[in-house]
């Protein structure tokens, strides 16, 4: 179980990386990488909650999450 610091922390390192990412891709014009990113994002937040609460069902994968 990760502390309340450690949960911090994730979540600035998953929300700097992901929004540094998602922005060079927009300001490229690379809307499909812009996408792709925005779904990493989400999978990685989901895997993070899923973490504090393990007894929950497994979340069903986001559609067109093989093709990333």
């Amino acid at each position: 179980m990760l502390t309340k610091d450690q949960l911090a922390a994730e979540l600035k390192r998953i929300a700097t990386t992901q929004i540094s990412d998602i922005t060079r891709a927009v300001k490229e014009g690379q809307k499909a990488i812009a996408l792709n990113e925005v779904r990493d994002m989400a999978q990685r937040l989901n895997r993070l909650a899923d973490a504090f609460s393990p007894k929950a069902p497994a979340r069903p994968a986001t559609e067109g999450a093989e093709a990333a």
